[in-house]
């Protein structure tokens, strides 16, 4: 009986000191052992993976620390993450105090926990983002901040101050194994009302600067618009101008051709036709006592060219090649000659006189 008790107490030993000896690290974490005697005793550089771990409980303890995602909030709002009033106030380059609440995302690197347990002491990762990491934050804020106006931090510059703010928290927290993963304005950003009223007025005025230029341009191209087609309108009028005279002087041009084409055809002979054509047969009447005998022309006044020249020239009006001149000469016979628009004919008497084309 006796040996079965003793048999029953060395289990029950072996069972509470195997016990001692293990330890679960549950997903999402890593085991940093530390060495408590021995000349290797303090923090072990190398974590341990998930899973069961087995050591020695006399000289080794192992300490479970978290690699999740971790999300923090730093607001003033005692409804959302602490009771207390957690939110970032930082300043622009002008002095300007604005207040936000600020959200975090990180994790813990799996290789990097060790260094980072051996540095604070701390396996309690909350406390560890209220006051180091909630500080590098600030103060990433504030550097990035303070080189922006605080009408730029207000407006579209926010973007540019998370990104530069964020940058800043990485490189001062990434030696230590955290990787931040995100960084946020969870909230609209806090100004003075004086300031939001300053900010408001500057915008407004910026705006109806730019509608003004609009308004400046709108005018511009419609009056570049109204030079355009009045400049269309007078272009259009001046080449109906030159149509219309072109169209005259073609007129003209045809019309002289015309009667040149018909003194040329004249000749005595015609002359007298008409002239017989056209009588009724009866004498003129005129006052006084008698009659007046018929009228007779000299006809050879009527046509003073030879009628050589005068059916050469003739030939070329009506689209005709020269005739030759008796003495082999060729004859243009220019119904007007140039510079002065008139031609010159010998009369009986040897006087030169200009034949006008509508004699």
């Amino acid at each position: 009986m006796r040996k079965f008790i003793i048999a029953g107490v060395v289990f029950l030993l072996f069972v509470i000191w195997f016990s001692s000896c293990t330890t679960r690290i549950d997903p999402g974490h890593v085991g940093i052992r530390v060495r408590l005697a021995g000349e290797t005793r303090g923090v072990q550089d190398t974590p341990t993976v998930t899973g069961w771990v087995f050591y020695n409980a006399l000289t080794e303890t192992v300490i479970e620390f978290p690699t999740r995602v971790q999300n923090v909030t730093w607001t003033r709002d005692s409804h959302e993450g602490s009771p207390t009033d957690e939110s970032i106030t930082f300043a622009s380059t002008e002095g300007v105090s604005v207040n936000a609440d600020v959200g975090l995302s990180f994790h813990i690197e799996r290789d990097k926990a060790p260094l980072l347990y051996n540095r604070f002491r701390e396996k309690d990762i909350t406390v560890l983002t209220k006051t180091y990491v909630r500080n590098a934050v600030r103060d990433g804020i504030n550097e990035a901040a303070s080189t922006m106006p605080v009408q730029e931090i207000y407006g579209v510059g926010k973007t540019r101050l998370l990104a530069a703010a964020l940058r800043i928290v990485r490189e001062r927290l990434g030696p230590d194994g955290f990787a931040i993963d995100q960084l946020t304005f969870v909230s609209a950003l806090r100004l003075p009302d004086n300031v939001v009223g300053a900010i408001n007025r500057a915008m407004e005025a910026t705006q109806n600067a730019i509608q003004a230029e609009n308004r400046v341009r709108q005018i511009r191209a419609e009056a570049e618009q109204n030079v355009e087609q009045a400049r269309g309108l007078a272009e259009a009028a001046r080449q109906r101008a030159h149509g219309e005279a072109d169209a005259v002087l073609i007129r003209a041009q045809a019309e002289a051709q015309a009667n040149e084409i018909l003194r040329l055809s004249v000749n005595p002979s015609i002359v007298q036709y008409r002239m017989l054509d056209r009588w009724d047969g009866k004498l003129p009447v005129v006052n006084g006592s008698g009659t007046l005998p018929m009228l007779t022309i000299d006809t050879t006044q009527v046509l003073q060219l030879p009628e050589v020249e005068r059916r050469a020239r003739l030939q070329q009006l009506l689209g005709g090649s020269s005739a030759a001149e008796p003495n082999g000469r060729a004859n243009p016979a220019n119904p007007t000659n140039s510079g002065t628009g008139t031609t010159t004919q010998t009369n009986p008497r040897g006087a030169n006189s200009p034949a006008n084309p509508t004699n």
